[in-house]
């Protein structure tokens, strides 16, 4: 049978399975991918033996590298556990962390355990910063966890969140990383989801301040060679260009929520007229080929104009769905960080608000947002 235009290829398997093990999360990230509504939910998470039947499935079904994540997956009891489970079926394991809660003696139950890699997060190179922007006082101790990390002989990515409140300091950032003896920087300019959508007029940079950043960046590179590869992810609002959701919604990550929903990529749980099968009910298999949540925008059929006659559309797959919802309140439209779309001009309203900003000290008609349990409520039970 011939394959109708535009209908998605059978998929590959997973190859990325990301395990967001709670969101329960010391810190109050005012960034914070995780659903604004997180604490509201009351979200019942996976038992150790839900977990364990997931990475089971998840190999079975051809995925070869699992992330632990979250809020912070330290909180879990049962992460040494569900690490040894993953190192016996083969999986490298990466562990995602604030390194609140990583002692010396966790530390090396988790090695012994198997886990393969982790990937420390800053949130800036000062302590003041650090810990205004996590509300925690954690600067040190994540010092402390980053030689933790060398002692065991893991290799050790850096991630820091860039935004418009740290990306002066990149200089200091790069320079700290290097210190510490990180293998992997990523500089990861922020994605407005979640949290940070809602902090977006505090956060977004001037294109200045990228340029800057980006040949500060360039000059450390050079510096570094091999020794410290860093990766400077490249931003949404001022490039005019898509990006694929994830590497292609539905193409190599499937993630799982604390309480057990399968998700094509992290956020797509806020997007409207979709329903995401949940672990306990359906297999991973039933859920990676089968689900209407995972088919709906794999390919190009589903696609809209200008998306549709794009001669890009193969290339961006149409760009981020949950962007074009948060911005556009359609997520089968164009991402509107495309110069193509015809809701481009909010991107570039929020740009031309950033390059006109207030000092930070003035901005007070939308104060910063932290992520807590409170502020979750409060967002939860607020009018749409």
């Amino acid at each position: 049978m011939q394959q109708a235009a535009g209908a998605p290829a059978a998929p590959g398997p997973p190859l990325w399975l990301l395990a967001e093990l709670t969101y329960r999360c010391p810190l109050h990230c005012v960034f914070c991918f995780n659903p604004l509504e997180f604490a509201a939910r009351q979200e019942e998470e996976l038992t150790t033996e839900d977990w364990v039947r997931v990475l089971r499935q998840g190999r079975e079904l051809g995925a070869v590298q699992l992330g632990l994540s979250g809020g912070e997956p330290l909180v879990r009891d049962d992460l040494e556990a569900i690490v040894a489970e993953a190192h016996r079926l083969g999986y490298y394991t990466n562990l995602l962390t604030s390194g609140v809660g990583l002692s010396a003696a966790r530390a090396e139950a988790l090695k012994a355990a198997g886990l393969d890699h982790v990937q420390l997060s800053f949130q800036d190179s000062t302590r003041e910063m650090n810990d205004f922007l996590s509300h925690t006082k954690t600067f040190d101790l994540k010092s402390r966890v980053a030689r933790l990390i060398k002692d065991q002989g893991w290799p050790m990515v850096m991630n820091v969140v860039i935004h418009r409140m740290n990306i002066d300091h990149i200089d200091r950032i790069i320079g700290m990383a290097a210190e510490m003896g990180a293998e992997y920087l990523e500089l990861a300019n922020t994605q407005y989801y979640s949290w940070a959508f809602l902090n977006r007029e505090h956060l977004l940079p001037t294109r200045e301040q990228l340029l800057r950043a980006e040949k500060i960046t360039d000059a450390w590179r050079a510096r570094m060679g091999e020794r410290m590869r860093i990766f400077f992810v490249a931003p949404d609002y001022h490039e005019g260009k898509a990006k694929k959701c994830v590497n292609g919604w539905g193409s190599t990550l499937l993630s799982v929520a604390p309480d057990g929903t399968a998700l094509p990529c992290h956020t797509a749980k806020m997007l409207p007229g979709l329903q995401f099968p949940n672990v306990r009910d359906n297999s991973l298999r039933e859920i990676w080929f089968e689900s209407e949540g995972f088919n709906r925008y794999r390919g190009t059929g589903w696609m809209k104009e200008p998306c549709s006659s794009c001669d890009m559309r193969e290339v961006d797959l149409g760009g981020c769905r949950c962007q074009a919802y948060l911005l556009a309140q359609d997520p089968a439209l164009a991402d509107p960080v495309c110069i193509k779309s015809p809701h481009h001009h909010l991107v570039e309203e929020a740009v031309s608000q950033a390059e006109a900003a207030a000092p930070l000290a003035r901005v007070t008609e939308h104060p910063l947002v932290f992520r807590d349990p409170a502020n979750s409520r409060r967002l939860a039970s607020a009018p749409r």
